[in-house]
């Protein structure tokens, strides 16, 4: 008598969470740090087919190793086509791990959780990796030499070779230049910028609408001073 021993589940699916169970941010400064950074790279790169910005979103290196895994506040991903995402799983996007993330620290970061980011982002091939914390307005950066990641010596006026963007401290806070060197700004200032924006064109507007409008009336004034003079037998084309 043959007995058929029930299939294996060795070979299930594994599931990769797209949580952590963490907050994005811890306050309000954190947050508006992440996303001034976030959307101003989205920005910076919105014409750009092959390239992915997010934010706060686990990244998975390893297949088969859910527990390994990092949140960058920011990162940044060159050859992978834009898109939602879940999580980053690398293996699904071309083996590419993200080259450059930022990190803002928050009072409930400690020194042991960054050091555990620095070596995770250093042994899993971030080329490109900047910290700040805002709240003693440092930054840190460190950059990939052939083997390890390097902290940069002078991080003020330090060009990113990835993103091309310019950081500059100054005594109140860190400035973000674009390659056109143009400042990164937050969402509140952009909307600002274009209420602005379309205000004046609205004015702009209507003033060439009068001006058609001063316009229309000079001619048919015109064409009326024109036809009076004709009833009156006077020619408005001769010279005499």
């Amino acid at each position: 008598m043959t007995i058929q021993l029930p299939l294996s589940q060795t070979n299930s699916e594994i599931v990769y969470p797209d949580s952590d169970g963490q907050p994005m941010a811890d306050n309000t400064i954190q947050f508006r740090w992440i996303t001034v950074i976030h959307y101003n790279l989205a920005w910076l790169f919105a014409n750009n087919a092959e390239v992915f910005v997010a934010g706060d979103l686990l990244w998975y290196p390893v297949e088969n190793n859910r527990k390994l895994r990092q949140a960058p506040d920011v990162m940044v991903v060159f050859g992978v086509p834009k898109g939602d995402r879940g999580s980053y799983q690398q293996w699904k996007e071309n083996n590419i791990a993200p080259q450059v993330v930022f990190e803002i620290l928050s009072p409930g970061n400690t020194p042991k959780e960054m050091e555990r980011k620095l070596l995770f982002y250093d042994r899993y091939e971030v080329e490109e990796y900047y910290l700040y914390d805002p709240q003693k307005n440092s930054l840190t950066g460190w950059f990939r030499s052939e083997l390890f990641l390097e902290r940069i010596d002078e991080i003020n006026g330090f060009v990113s070779p990835r993103l091309g963007i310019r950081f500059e401290l100054t005594a109140e806070t860190l400035m973000l230049y674009r390659p056109d060197e143009q400042p990164f700004t937050d969402y509140i200032e952009v909307q600002q910028q274009l209420e602005v924006a379309e205000n004046r064109a609205i004015i702009a507007e209507e003033q060439l609408q009068q001006e058609r409008q001063e316009k229309e009336i000079a001619q048919e004034r015109a064409k009326r001073l024109e036809q009076l003079l004709r009833e009156a037998g006077i020619d408005p084309e001769s010279n005499g």
